[in-house]
């Protein structure tokens, strides 16, 4: 991964919703109008809160090519044409993406000039072929923008990629700071815990969190942002080593070994059935 310094502008993070619990996020900045947006899948909903908030939309950053993801990319460029704004689409180059300017993997970092930021670009197939991130040093906490590859207590269906594939990919995300804000883009908390709460029942962090995800919900607030730190503590996925998590796994299916990947297989191909 590249060296990302810390820039002088911080950047606000917002969401918009679309769909029954797709979150498209939203960065600006205060010393600016400008707007990017993370994984548009719904036009109307991110033209409305443009004009609500008179912004001016300068990018879309694609984790991966689902339609939920991709689905407003074309309304909104004719949009920014009618409106003359210069508009730069950013996704994932070993995926075809709708009218993507610059294709990327883990080799770059996007330069958001208008906000005054950098991301940096992190590969993670197993959702989808060819499945990235994108992670900023920007604002007091890291910044990560993740697709669906990681959820609160949980991860992406295996689509296209193999099991190797995404917990190599998830492993990696494991390594970034503690107190990385992770910006997924589904509210799939609940149903998550529910799974969470049968592989490892007896993980107090885990039981503690579920309540507070179930009070935020009655409150119909938003689980996301987790963080990486709460994701190590009680998100199966990312515990495939413990010893609680693997008694499990083989309780499920008694073929299964007691090694990551094979336990990460196992709880997957659960998870599927659930």
């Amino acid at each position: 991964m590249h060296s990302i310094k810390t820039t002088p502008w911080a950047v606000n993070v917002q969401s918009i919703k679309a769909f029954s619990d797709n979150y498209i996020w939203a960065l600006t900045s205060k010393e600016s109008q400008a707007l990017a947006l993370v994984d548009p899948g719904d036009a109307d909903s991110c033209i409305a809160f443009i004009e609500k908030n008179q912004l001016v939309l300068t990018a879309i950053l694609i984790t991966h090519h689902h339609a939920d993801h991709t689905g407003g990319i074309n309304q909104l460029r004719h949009y920014c044409q009618k409106k003359q704004w210069p508009l730069t689409v950013y996704g994932p180059a070993n995926e075809l993406i709708p009218h993507c300017d610059v294709k990327l993997d883990e080799s770059h970092t996007v330069h958001l000039s208008a906000l005054n930021i950098e991301l940096e670009v992190i590969d993670l197939p197993g959702h989808t072929a060819g499945h990235i991130a994108y992670f900023t040093r920007c604002n007091t906490q890291p910044i990560l923008f993740c697709g669906d590859t990681l959820f609160s207590g949980g991860c992406g269906r295996l689509f296209e990629g193999t099991a190797k594939q995404m917990l190599a990919s998830l492993t990696k995300l494991t390594h970034l700071p503690d107190d990385t804000q992770v910006y997924c883009a589904h509210e799939y908390t609940q149903a998550n815990l529910k799974f969470a709460l049968t592989v490892d029942p007896k993980n107090q962090a885990l039981i503690d969190y579920n309540n507070q995800v179930n009070q935020l919900r009655a409150n119909n607030q938003a689980t996301i942002p987790t963080t990486i730190e709460t994701e190590k503590q009680i998100n199966p996925f990312l515990r495939s080593e413990e010893l609680s998590v693997q008694a499990s796994a083989i309780a499920f299916k008694a073929s299964t070994k007691t090694n990551s990947l094979d336990v990460f297989t196992t709880i997957r191909s659960w998870k599927d059935q659930f």
